[in-house]
């Protein structure tokens, strides 16, 4: 892991009168992260991406970005972003084209024919440059929006539930798109989704907040890795199989019964071990199949946390 620090975020709170929004939050997001900023509705995910962007102001502590304080700092590291916040908006009844021709200039960095063209193409406008925007569907305006913020070819790309209004292959297009942005431009993307899945199949680190604080923080595979995974096991015939398991030294990990499946929750290293201990007393496994998934995980801390 790079361990050049992107984001700092210290002692972060945010209050409304009588509502802290945001408690004392720590983050810290290292360059080349697919860093996944996680945590149910109202944890304050929204209100902590507005402060990363100056939009609103914290009450309390010190963010950096790129090494430098955003109280001082703000201008040049604002030119070294790009994000999208919620819905973007654009001009209806100009072209896609156009919109970004616009939005480029008003940011101060004139965007070539060329440039605009090559950000298109990578989120799959490119053919409909041309159209205006009042044709767009949600899903396509949201692509609009992510060209917007990869216009000025930005350091960090900071994304708020960029797969909103988009069907699995638009998904499956804006995954492909930030892995390749990590992979292959060495962007910094910090991406808060409620698609769970998608963001544990790009994501290297991540942190789970609740009620605005910090449940925890790591790498995505370490912290899965430190789950009992659930095991599902389907027999030829099982019609001794409960009787072998409450005989057994697994009597403890098995969980439940699910139509021919039956669930076990357990480290990795006893799979081998159980599946010899069903041959050697004449079961037939039919198919083993070990789960761990970052939606069980996130159910698991939120609702057993803070």
């Amino acid at each position: 892991m790079n361990s050049e620090k992107i984001i700092e975020v210290k002692g972060l709170t945010k209050k409304y009168k009588e509502l802290t929004a945001v408690d004392n939050l720590d983050l810290n997001v290292y360059r080349g992260d697919v860093f996944g900023f996680l945590g149910p509705n109202g944890a304050g995910k929204s209100t902590t991406i507005r402060m990363l962007l100056s939009l609103i102001k914290p009450t309390s502590g010190d963010i950096k970005i790129f090494g430098k304080s955003l109280k001082t700092d703000r201008i040049e590291i604002l030119r070294k972003i790009g994000a999208i916040v919620e819905k973007p908006d654009f001009y209806l009844y100009l072209s896609a084209y156009k919109n970004l021709e616009i939005l480029g200039k008003v940011s101060g960095i004139n965007p070539t024919k060329q440039k605009i063209m090559e950000v298109l193409e990578l989120v799959g406008l490119d053919k409909r440059y041309k159209s205006k925007v009042k044709t767009f569907s949600h899903g396509m305006k949201q692509r609009l929006g992510l060209a917007q913020a990869l216009l000025h070819d930005p350091e960090l790309i900071i994304l708020d539930e960029p797969t909103t209004g988009l069907d699995p292959q638009g998904i499956k297009d804006i995954r492909d798109l930030i892995i390749f942005l990590s992979k292959e431009k060495g962007k910094t993307i910090f991406l808060s989704s409620h698609i769970l899945k998608e963001v544990e199949l790009i994501a290297s680190r991540m942190i789970i907040i609740n009620k605005g604080q910090t449940i925890i923080e790591g790498k995505v595979d370490e912290l899965l890795a430190s789950e009992a995974m659930k095991v599902n096991y389907e027999f030829v015939d099982s019609s001794n199989v409960i009787e072998l398991v409450v005989n057994s030294r697994w009597k403890d990990n098995f969980k439940v019964k699910e139509k021919e499946q039956y669930i076990f929750e357990m480290d990795k290293g006893e799979i081998p071990d159980l599946t010899n201990y069903f041959f050697e007393n004449g079961v037939k496994v039919m198919s083993v199949i070990p789960t761990r998934s970052l939606e069980e995980y996130f159910l698991k801390i939120t609702e057993g946390g803070k």
